[in-house]
Parts: structure tokens; C-alpha cells; sequence
């Protein structure tokens, strides 16, 4: 008889048994839900970088594709100019940038080591800014320097550049989603202070 070999399950992210275990019940209490279903979420995280020195250097744009897939763990896509500008020497179809949009287990490990990896390393950091919220429960923040990421080499860049990280949730306010990325760890600073 043949054996049947049978995958181990893959291990669940940390942040996720977090977001389970702590992170519901607390929500459900704070804001007095009364399923969990109705409990805020994370939906997705987009990482993007523009690049506007890529229609003069096209190695920019491979660097930048290397990074962004270095980061990731997934292959970015590029984003194409809808319109030509002439101020910015700029033509219709030509590549502004990249993005990646992560779902499932690669968003929550993403999150695991930006909050816990990359955040900590920027200099002189004192807590991302609470005004990143956009009014319907999704939070951006912007990073000066990709090597923050202990998987981007600084001898081997071409050029530090900066990226963004869009956090969309499902909550229907910020204050819900400023408390769920809160007690996922997300290090906010006080108001009022740079």
C-alpha cells in the first residue's frame, strides 16, 4: 500500500492568535458589539513606492521591485501614469511606481515585523502619528528609508528610498480602528507631541 503524505498545518502568525485571543474580546467590551463578526478587522495592507526617476533609470525601478519583493515576501506590480504632464516630463503609460497588496498570512507577518522589527530601528523614533487615519477606519503611514527592514542589505542598494504602508480595516470609524491597531501593538504617539 502507498502512504499518503499529509501536509503539517502551518504555523498561525503570531499578531493573528493576538487579534483572536485578546484583541476580539477587548473590542467586543470597548465598543459593546454584540457578535464578534461585528468586530473590526484588517482587510489588507498595500505597500507602494513611487518612482518618478524610473523614466531616466530603469535600474530604479528593478532596485525598487527587488526591495519591495525583499519586504514583502510577494512580486509588486508597476503603476502606469493615466496622464501625460508635461511640468514633470511625464507621458501616459509611463511607470510611476509599484505596489503590492497582502492578504491572509503574508499581511499578518508583514505587520509582525513592521511593528516589531522595522518601527523600532528608525532613529530617533518616538511612535508613528495618530493623524494617519483617513475618516473611514484606514490608517497610512509613510517610511523615510527601506532599510528599517532587516531584509534590505544597505551595501547592496542603489539609492535609500521611501515607501507607504496603507493598513485598511474594516471598522466604520477611526477611533475603532485607531483602538484596534493599538492593541495589536501599533505604537502611537501621544497627541501633541513630534
Amino acid at each position: 500500500m502507498s502512504e499518503v503524505k499529509t501536509k503539517a498545518p502551518a504555523a498561525v502568525p503570531g499578531m493573528l492568535k493576538l487579534y483572536n485571543d485578546t484583541v476580539v474580546p477587548a473590542l467586543m467590551r470597548e465598543f459593546d458589539y454584540a457578535n464578534d463578526m461585528q468586530v473590526p478587522r484588517i482587510a489588507k495592507v498595500v505597500v507602494n513606492i513611487g518612482i518618478g526617476e524610473a523614466k531616466d533609470n530603469p535600474k530604479a525601478l528593478e532596485a525598487a521591485v527587488g526591495d519591495v519583493r525583499r519586504i514583502t515576501g510577494q512580486q509588486p506590480i508597476t503603476i502606469n501614469a493615466r496622464k501625460a504632464v508635461a511640468a514633470f516630463k511625464l507621458r501616459a503609460g509611463m511607470t510611476v511606481g509599484i505596489k503590492t497588496t497582502l492578504r491572509g498570512r503574508r499581511m499578518w507577518y508583514f505587520l509582525e515585523k513592521l511593528i516589531g522589527v522595522a518601527l523600532p530601528r528608525i532613529r530617533d523614533f518616538r511612535g508613528v502619528s495618530p493623524e494617519g487615519f483617513d475618516g473611514r477606519g484606514n490608517y497610512s503611514l509613510g517610511l523615510r528609508e527601506q532599510i528599517v527592514f532587516p531584509e534590505v542589505d544597505y551595501d547592496k542598494i542603489d539609492k535609500i528610498r521611501g515607501l507607504e504602508v496603507s493598513i485598511v480595516t474594516t471598522a466604520r470609524t477611526d477611533d475603532e480602528a485607531r483602538s484596534l491597531l493599538t492593541r495589536l501593538g501599533m505604537p502611537f504617539r501621544r497627541r501633541g507631541t513630534q
